[in-house]
């Protein structure tokens, strides 16, 4: 999906910032927009529509408003974009914490929504990468831990050595159409059960 063809939800309550925002995407060939002025109509309107991407405009932001956006974005998972015309410290590093792409503060003009809507996209879409590749280094991580440990028990039990052990493990989750560590997962249960 290019992105031009991204609809992005705008979230303000006050009419002229929004529509500030929303010329400025529109200018920029953004036709895939819509804006909601009662922030409780938020949840509805995601979970209705799930935007691509959400700009939040917050002229005034009270801290309870903030950690009701700052949850937000922890559940919807989507690049999000956010105006305050003020802030301190504490909710930038929730903000961050959070996983908002682009924390903005005192910028909301028309010629910057575009820009700072990409980048929200690309750190995003980054971070994302990131998040995935870690969950997937700590999975083939614990996958190894699995398959170390069947070893050993093959080892132990059968006075094999360690290619031998793993030799076996393989020939039989290939012969049973399984996952090596699958087999070597319930190898250790299979152990557990039977020791005293």
């Amino acid at each position: 999906m290019s992105d031009l063809q991204l609809s992005v939800l705008i979230i303000d309550e006050n009419r002229i910032r929004a529509s500030i925002i929303e010329d400025g995407l529109r200018e920029a060939g953004h036709t895939r927009v819509q804006t909601i002025y009662d922030v409780s109509e938020v949840a509805r309107t995601i979970t209705s529509a799930p935007p691509d991407v959400i700009v939040i405009d917050l002229e005034n932001p009270k801290r309870d408003t903030l950690e009701h956006f700052f949850s937000l974005s922890r559940a919807v998972r989507k690049p999000i974009a956010m105006f305050v015309d003020r802030s301190d410290t504490r909710s930038i590093e929730q903000a961050v914490e959070a996983g908002v792409s682009a924390y903005v503060v005192d910028g909301l003009k028309k010629e910057r929504v575009k820009p700072i809507l990409d980048m929200a996209v690309s750190r995003f879409n980054a971070f994302s990468r990131l998040t995935r590749e870690l969950e997937e280094a700590r999975s083939a991580l614990e996958e190894r831990k699995i398959v170390d440990r069947a070893k050993s028990i093959l080892m132990q039990s059968r006075g094999l050595g360690e290619p031998e052990a793993y030799a076996l493990l393989r020939t039989t989750a290939m012969n049973q159409n399984r996952r090596l560590v699958d087999i070597a997962q319930s190898l250790i249960t299979a152990a557990d059960l039977l020791s005293p």
